[in-house]
């Protein structure tokens, strides 16, 4: 089995880091290998919802982040994702502090893939739970699309 190029994980990481969304969220990817995935999210005024706890909506985002990006290093170098389902168990409120979300690949399959993540704060309480199937394509939301969209350089091969 090939191995993980970590210049092309430590790349991937710069490029997704520069999308729109995750800025919008300052929710940045920290880390991804194989079968796993690490976000975090510094829990500001903008997540909240109006009664002063985290958006569910921002744990659905996080939660479907992490799945995605633990699902990405153990796939083929030219295949993409697209989510099909997503599953979230809100399991406690949060309004300030860090949100720490771990995804783990669960199955890769040819055409779908089961991965989830869980939510914690920075004392490891558990916050949130989710589960996403996703669909592997070919030639849709590949990891070219994003070099595109955020303007970046062509990277280094995935596997060595």
């Amino acid at each position: 089995m090939p191995e993980l190029n970590l210049k092309h994980v430590q790349a991937v990481l710069e490029v997704i880091n520069r999308g729109p969304y995750f800025r919008h969220l300052s929710m940045p990817v920290k880390d991804i290998g194989m079968g796993y995935s690490i976000v975090e999210l510094d829990i500001g005024n903008q997540h909240l919802n109006p009664f002063g706890g985290l958006h569910g909506g921002v744990y659905a985002s996080a939660i479907d982040t992490a799945a995605y990006w633990a699902v990405y290093c153990e796939l083929d170098e030219d295949v993409g994702l697209i989510s099909l389902d997503l599953k979230v168990d809100y399991l406690a409120p949060v309004s300030a502090g860090k949100l720490i979300v771990k995804g783990r690949s669960i199955k890769i399959g040819k055409t779908i893939c089961l991965a989830e993540a869980t939510a914690f704060d920075q004392n490891n309480k558990w916050l949130a739970h989710g589960i996403s199937k996703m669909m592997v394509t070919q030639g849709l939301q590949t990891i070219k699309d994003a070099l595109h969209f955020t303007g970046a350089e062509d990277l280094p091969p995935k596997f060595i």
